[in-house]
């Protein structure tokens, strides 16, 4: 099987390594890439595991299983990465009526004990 994450590995040579805990993602594009993964398998334990400690009481790991399941994720885009810690990106998904979208980010990500987290984005046109 493909990654989802679109990086043209097989999905075992790459984001299952970090969703299984074997690895951790060395750099905030490479967590962005594990979390878009994570949506389509989807994997809401590692979303939240994922999450910046301080921020986790904002999300629901429910919600965002429920999110990934009630979405087809269809490709993921790397715009930019303009900072080490910052990750523009395009992720396409069809959604449960059937109508293609588009969620365009800016995503925060924060490194705490050698492990990355994403903390927060800002949604782009």
């Amino acid at each position: 099987m493909n990654c989802p994450c679109c990086s043209g590995k097989s999905y075992e040579d790459c984001c299952k390594l970090y969703h299984t805990g074997e690895k951790h993602a060395p750099t905030a594009e490479a967590l962005m890439r594990s979390r878009f993964s994570a949506f389509a398998i989807p994997n809401g334990e590692y979303l939240m595991e994922t999450t910046f400690p301080g921020k986790r009481k904002y999300h629901n790991k429910k919600d965002l299983q429920e999110w990934g399941e009630m979405n087809e994720w269809t490709k993921l885009e790397i715009i930019r990465t303009p900072t080490l810690n910052h990750v523009e990106f395009k992720a396409y998904y069809i959604d449960e009526d059937g109508n293609p979208q588009l969620h365009h980010e800016l995503s925060v990500f924060q490194k705490m004990n050698e492990r990355w987290y994403y903390v927060s984005g800002e949604f782009l046109d």
